[in-house]
């Protein structure tokens, strides 16, 4: 767009002041990324000639580690479409910040980049082609909390569950110190040992989310043992819930795992949230037991499209054709 500069920007003490009303875009997850190990932050700015922001998007460098301390590898992230003054330029403003991100993601050496949680499955759909990202198919589940309590939407196997659990002396809540975070990331870690297709954060990202005003961590207790926990992270008027983890073998037959996203629910729609969605379900195969879960709680399937793009040539290439 003429007349438009792109800035890049690294460390939280440069950002100009933001007007974004997205978590997922603000100062504030900037700075928690900024002090989270094997975390990068950049923040791309779009300025007009009188330096009025028109638009922002945070970005991440994320470094996994593996077994072998001296293999490792990086790769590049992008939550959302970010903020903008006048909607109207959304598609082509994005397709200049993406331009300059993508640069900085070659810079880092990135093996792959990422962009997901567009608003509509065909946004800026001829910019990121042009940049040579591929489209992959993903689901999201979306819960509307704002006709309806949530007891009316569920459906009668998980809240004979859920009844169930509570009855057996299944409690949840909010956790309140800093001990039961390290509790929450050891489930966490144990949840996703055998699932390396999601990267599980450093710790200190966590710990900085439970000091965060728009995140709370919710787990499910029995005998003082936590058996189930999940992030929800509150951003305009909607909440997502980021990950979710639970005892799935000892404590099964309390259905931790439903009583923790039922918490997550009604914390939400008794602070007059508008949605919950829950982000990554996954691909869309035509069987899927944790999306037929979620979906339990009343939600709708939401298909949208997860962008990549890789940085070797010819694999990049080879999966761009369609």
């Amino acid at each position: 767009m003429k007349g438009v500069r792109i800035r890049i920007i690294k460390r939280s003490q440069d950002l100009p002041k933001l007007c974004s009303d997205d978590f997922f875009h603000g100062e504030e997850f900037f700075r928690i990324a900024e002090r989270t190990p094997r975390y990068t932050p950049l923040m791309a700015v779009a300025e007009d000639k009188q330096g009025n922001i028109m638009a922002n998007v945070c970005a991440l460098i994320c470094r996994h580690t593996t077994p072998l301390r001296f293999i490792g590898f990086s790769h590049g992230r992008i939550y959302g479409e970010g903020w903008y003054a006048d909607e109207s330029t959304k598609d082509v403003l994005f397709g200049e910040i993406l331009c300059e991100l993508t640069k900085q993601f070659k810079k880092a050496a990135c093996l792959y980049a990422e962009f997901s949680h567009p608003s509509t499955k065909m946004f800026a759909y001829k910019q990121l082609r042009k940049l040579k990202y591929f489209p992959i198919q993903w689901q999201e589940i979306h819960n509307s909390l704002h006709s309806r309590p949530p007891e009316q939407r569920l459906r009668k196997k998980v809240a004979n569950r859920i009844k169930a659990a509570l009855t057996a002396g299944v409690t949840m809540r909010e956790i309140t110190t800093m001990g039961e975070v390290t509790t929450f990331y050891k489930l966490l870690k144990g949840y996703f040992l055998l699932k390396p297709q999601r990267m599980i954060p450093h710790r200190r990202l966590f710990e900085l989310l439970f000091r965060c005003s728009n995140c709370k961590i919710f787990v499910s207790e029995y005998k003082g043992k936590i058996i189930g926990g999940c992030v929800c992270v509150f951003s305009r008027n909607t909440a997502y819930l980021w990950y979710l983890a639970s005892k799935r073998k000892t404590f099964h037959h309390l259905h931790p795992a439903a009583t923790t996203v039922w918490k997550a629910i009604t914390y939400s729609y008794e602070h007059h949230f508008d949605h919950i969605k829950f982000v990554d379900v996954g691909l869309p195969f035509s069987k899927s037991p944790f999306r037929d879960f979620i979906m339990s709680f009343g939600g709708k399937p939401v298909s949208k499209f997860r962008w990549f793009r890789c940085s070797v040539p010819f694999i990049d290439k080879l999966l761009s054709i369609r």
